[in-house]
């Protein structure tokens, strides 16, 4: 095997040992009160996505980290939630790794969306749902959680 291919095989690895030790830090009670608000800025989308499902005795069901458009958002908990402000226009959410869940929602300025995530058997499960219930749920399940910013380094946190 070449030096290159033994580095690149290497990396590959280091990545994917260190995904597993993935944790995202809970958001102050300041920062959690005041996206619970859902306020959007008049430039952007506000999109909230939640999981509200609090199963237990099934390994599988902690485990899906969320992507928004190929960016790294952080790793879903039960009972949390990401805050994602968006510029207009299609979004693609989906799961990591041989996780196949998938959304792709549209946006529009100055509007608050919020999608509801179940992991069921290490596949997310991604649904739009109205502002109503979104909010209800949302208030009544959740914890905010801080993106991992762009430049950030992810897992190491």
């Amino acid at each position: 095997m070449t030096v290159p291919r033994m580095l690149l095989l290497w990396c590959i690895c280091a990545a994917a040992a260190l995904s597993g030790c993935a944790s995202t830090p809970q958001a102050s009670p300041e920062r959690d009160a005041e996206a619970k608000r859902f306020v959007a800025h008049p430039a952007s989308a506000a999109v909230y996505v939640y999981r509200s499902d609090f199963r237990s005795g099934d390994d599988d069901w902690t485990q899906s980290v969320l992507w928004i458009d190929d960016r790294l958002i952080g790793q879903t908990l039960p009972g949390t939630y990401y805050r994602v402000d968006l510029r207009p226009g299609a979004h693609r959410l989906r799961g990591d790794g041989p996780d196949q869940g998938r959304l792709t929602i549209n946006t529009a300025a100055g509007q608050v969306y919020f999608v509801r995530l179940n992991v069921v058997t290490g596949t997310s499960r991604f649904t739009l749902v109205d502002p109503a219930t979104g909010r209800k749920e949302n208030l009544g399940c959740c914890a905010l959680l801080e993106n991992w910013a762009p430049g950030q380094r992810p897992f190491l946190r």
